[in-house]
């Protein structure tokens, strides 16, 4: 809800001069610090990453002083130093005498790149945790499948699921629902598919699949906004990466996204 800031400077052999105040979060109080460190003829500020709070600050300041963005972890080593006032005069000081390192902040458009690939593989994630619990369902129904297909979600097995949701449980109609290689495993699907399915087995799958389409969905336009987004620059390297064996277009923009193009 505050930010704590301080401004420091040296007038000569002088000992140091130093003024610190606080402002709110909001975007007005926000400008009213960029206004106060300008009038104060400040040309460099040091702040500390905390989670997320930096980035409003720095997405306002950015453009109107040199920035630099610290490691939290080091610049809080030194015993006493506590409280917000004291952490922006221990900032100050140490960015007065050369002391700080910056992190990597990337440019705004790679920054937004690093937000959406970031969303992309927490979608993917979220949707490989929704597959094993469609398998956990599958296996409490002693429903074999993933033991004889290779992929359950595959063309054949979808159908085969919505089937089994929609009440079929004929495990011969069931494998003969297999698709280009899989039918040569019919024999062995009618066995795997010969479980005993419940209607809270059903009720479980549809919940499941549904969630499964939908962050399929998800995944699908964040994929499109970044194709939608991905400067030049970024698309020419994306192609180049991709000639790599082992990293297809998803895993070049997730690479570019976090160390840029250099």
């Amino acid at each position: 809800s505050t930010v704590v800031a301080c401004v420091r400077r040296q007038r000569g052999r002088r000992r140091a001069e130093q003024q610190t105040r606080s402002f709110g979060t909001t975007t007005a109080a926000l400008l009213d610090l960029a206004d106060w460190l300008g009038k104060e003829g400040v040309t460099h500020v040091a702040m500390e990453s905390t989670g997320v709070y930096w980035k409003p600050i720095w997405n306002l300041l950015e453009g109107l002083f040199e920035m630099l963005l610290v490691n939290a972890q080091h610049i809080k080593q030194v015993p006493g130093r506590k409280t917000d006032v004291k952490d922006a005069e221990w900032i100050a000081q140490l960015l007065q005498h050369g002391l700080l390192r910056s992190s990597f902040v990337p440019e705004t458009p790679q920054r937004h790149m690093r937000e959406l690939t970031r969303q992309r593989r927490q979608l993917i994630q979220t949707r490989a945790s929704v597959v094993n619990r469609i398998q956990k369902v599958l296996e409490d129904a002693n429903i074999k499948l993933a033991s004889v297909a290779t992929d359950v979600l595959g063309v054949s097995g979808r159908a085969m699921l919505e089937a089994i949701i929609a009440g079929q449980d004929d495990p011969e109609a069931l494998a003969d629902m297999a698709r280009r290689r899989l039918r040569a495993k019919i024999p062995e699907l009618r066995l795997a598919l010969q479980g005993r399915v419940t209607d809270h087995h059903r009720f479980l799958l549809r919940l499941l699949l549904d969630e499964l389409t939908h962050l399929e969905g998800l995944i699908g336009r964040v994929t499109e906004r970044i194709t939608e987004v991905l400067p030049a620059p970024f698309a020419e390297a994306v192609q180049r990466l991709a000639t790599i064996p082992g990293i297809d277009e998803r895993a070049a923009e997730n690479i570019l996204a976090e160390i840029g193009i250099d």
